[in-house]
């Protein structure tokens, strides 16, 4: 792999190992990337390696989705991949990009693009450009902005993304404010790389984002909650967060975040409860077991957003956010389904935010079996997720008063095992069934079969499972004091 164009000023030892880097990757994929390259030359096109996968190659972590930009127009693309591509699908052809399959790699294939934007909508305009380095230029950030044509190798880098990804830094090909006047969105992008890379945002862009914070309210809904949740689920969400936050983002679109700023912490062990929520953010992030659990770190940032609504002040000056959990659940529902996240999705965050605080009543020894039932029942299937954030909202700094909230959550852990290896908790329904019930009350399907399996179901979390016998007993008492039976 060779320069077009030199770098800005770094250290070459390092250019050069990054390029090592780069090509070690390439060639795992060269044969699929040159052949197609070869195609495209013999059609009479160009064809270049860009974007992401440049900068995820030179960071020696290139995946199996390859991008390319080339000079050829849809249809043009479409004729070179067919006969080759195991695959082909359209649906960003009015983008100008055409999607392929090949020896286990996703390829997306798309024409020089000189794209203006709606100035109502900022959605993209696609006109097509004519050339590699105007392509380049009208990408969001340096990173971004580079290419390896093929066959050849030929490395084109003209605004120094390679200085920058050595330098851990984003910042964009032309101004700033040019670049996210094109797409505001590319502000909130800023923030997700800076998550995903652990990469530093340069002060001009920093700068910019602050000033230009409004025009994200511009964007779909959709279109930032994509960003956002790449966002959380990247190695260092903290980073990506405070960025939000600090200039002005967050309160576009994620509002309650910016407001935990303002209230104090009843523990009195951090600065704000902004910064607690930060914390659990991380803790939640360190129990993960295998890549991002959405669901989870979700919940951890909005587990307090209750508290500004909750908060009360004592005659002693103790400071109380009482059922800030409820509040919490109903704000988080309300944010999630402004931002278009799924049913499913917001169903099981807001349980997990309803249901944090349920655990702190158990150190002091006054959980029945009853209790325990209740509290696997109410979580379901989200119950490990709810006990790693239980376990990541414990932030004090006292390691007494730590070790004794482990301890006790350690405890509970090991009741719920108990009882579950005892009774099937994961299971907790009523002793008999629909059937049953209809057949021992002489009543068809409808609500009093619905209202006998409730209590039967609330016996059960109450005592514990009941025999056959008895769970008819207690179904024909509950009948006779409903009246359905003499």
């Amino acid at each position: 792999m060779s320069e077009a164009s030199a770098p800005h000023a770094a250290d070459r030892r390092e250019l050069t190992a990054a390029q090592r880097n780069a090509v070690a990757e390439l060639l795992r994929v060269s044969p699929v990337a040159d052949e197609l390259g070869r195609r495209f030359v013999r059609a009479g096109h160009e064809l270049h390696l860009v974007g992401g996968s440049v900068r995820d190659a030179l960071l020696g972590r290139l995946g199996d989705d390859l991008d390319f930009c080339t000079d050829a127009h849809p249809d043009e693309t479409l004729r070179v991949l067919k006969g080759w591509a195991e695959s082909i699908w359209e649906t960003g052809r009015e983008f100008g990009t055409i999607g392929a399959q090949r020896d286990g790699l996703r390829l997306e294939i798309t024409t020089f693009r000189a794209e203006s934007y709606d100035q109502v909508s900022r959605n993209p305009v696609v006109v097509y450009g004519t050339s590699l380095d105007e392509d380049l230029k009208r990408r969001d950030f340096t990173i971004n902005a580079m290419a390896v044509s093929l066959p050849e190798h030929r490395f084109t880098d003209p605004h120094g993304g390679l200085d920058d990804i050595s330098a851990r830094m984003i910042r964009t090909p032309s101004t700033p404010g040019e670049s996210f006047g094109d797409d505001p969105l590319r502000m909130l992008r800023a923030a997700r790389f800076a998550a995903q890379l652990r990469f530093a945002v340069h002060p001009d862009v920093h700068r910019a984002m602050s000033e230009m914070s409004a025009d994200l309210d511009r964007i779909t809904a959709e279109r930032i909650r994509d960003e956002f949740t790449k966002l959380l689920c990247g190695a260092d969400p903290i980073t990506g967060l405070r960025l939000l936050v600090d200039t002005g983002l967050a309160e576009r679109f994620l509002p309650e975040l910016t407001g935990l700023k303002l209230e104090i912490d009843e523990h009195a062990q951090h600065k704000d409860v902004y910064e607690h929520t930060l914390t659990v953010v991380e803790n939640a992030v360190s129990y993960e077991e295998e890549g991002c659990d959405f669901i989870l770190r979700m919940a951890a940032l909005m587990h307090d957003v209750g508290k500004p609504a909750t908060k009360a002040a004592a005659p002693d000056g103790r400071v109380s956010f009482h059922h800030h959990e409820v509040v919490g659940a109903r704000l988080t529902k309300a944010r999630m389904k402004a931002m278009r996240y799924p049913k499913e999705v917001i169903a099981k965050v807001t349980a997990l935010v309803a249901l944090h605080l349920r655990f702190y009543g158990y150190g002091r020894g006054e959980w029945t079996d009853s209790a325990v039932r209740r509290y696997v029942a109410d979580a379901g299937d989200l119950l490990p997720r709810l006990h790693k954030l239980t376990r990541s909202d414990c932030t004090t700094r006292n390691r007494r008063k730590a070790a004794q909230l482990a301890a006790d959550y350690d405890a509970l852990e090991d009741r719920i095992a108990r009882i579950a290896a005892e009774e099937d908790l994961a299971r907790v329904r009523p002793d008999l069934d629909g059937n049953a019930i209809m057949e021992l009350l002489g009543v068809p399907p409808g609500p009093v079969v619905g209202r006998a399996w409730k209590h039967l179901k609330e016996q059960r979390l109450e005592h514990g499972p009941l025999d056959r016998d008895a769970a008819e007993v207690e179904l024909l008492r509950w009948a006779r004091a409903e009246g359905l039976i003499s």
